[in-house]
């Protein structure tokens, strides 16, 4: 993104910001009460800028994020252990637009299965190799072909029951610190320290920004 942080920056097709427009959907949702942002130290006076006045309706509470993804959402949530929620949804501030439909599916699907992600299936054949070098035009090798079938792209906001989501990031920090691994999303989390979790289909719109043209 050229340096800039992408959750402030504006949308062409709306007045709001990235963050603005993803706060937006979940503000709209009677069944949300707080609303967390993680951000970067320092950060709270940009990140309440980038937030439409109509948010004021809701609760939000500001947390300083930690060193990767999966540390900011740890410390998102001991932020709201003392509200003690019945379940939590986890969301990319970069995806903006998110549905009020599915943050509903989301909602009625924890209810049932305590662990939730919407999924999109893959609609190109995924290769796996090594593509961090390479010569003459050339960025990598493959080294195996995988199979379309069974394989899909996660999406968020990813839905869980509060305290055992909380209770696996407990976990997770723990081995990150021993081990020097680090969680991609936090279905893998909850996957590893507590069960299965469920999946409902995923919306092509809701996409996450990564490059300037994305937005």
């Amino acid at each position: 993104m050229g340096g800039q942080k992408k959750e402030y920056c504006p949308l062409k097709e709306k007045p709001l910001t990235v963050l603005g427009a993803a706060a937006s959907a979940f503000a709209a949702c009677e069944r949300i009460n707080l609303i967390v942002f993680a951000i970067p130290e320092g950060h709270e006076k940009e990140a309440r800028n980038a937030l439409p006045l109509d948010l004021n309706k809701k609760e939000l509470l500001f947390v300083t994020g930690g060193l990767n993804r999966r540390a900011s959402i740890y410390n998102a949530l001991s932020m709201l252990e003392k509200y003690m929620p019945d379940w939590v949804l986890i969301h990319d501030g970069a995806r903006p637009w998110v549905s009020i439909n599915l943050i509903e599916m989301i909602i009625d699907a924890v209810i049932l299965h305590k662990a939730v992600i919407p999924l999109l299936p893959l609609v190109e054949t995924p290769k796996e190799g090594d593509f961090s070098e390479g010569i003459g035009g050339v960025t990598g090798f493959i080294t195996r072909h995988l199979k379309r079938a069974g394989l899909g792209t996660a999406q968020t906001p990813q839905g869980f029951l509060f305290p055992q989501i909380l209770r696996a990031h407990e976990k997770a920090a723990e081995r990150e610190e021993r081990e020097m691994i680090e969680y991609t999303d936090d279905a893998e989390v909850w996957g590893e320290f507590i069960g299965p979790v469920a999946v409902i289909p995923g919306e092509i719109e809701n996409r996450k920004i990564t490059f300037p043209g994305d937005i």
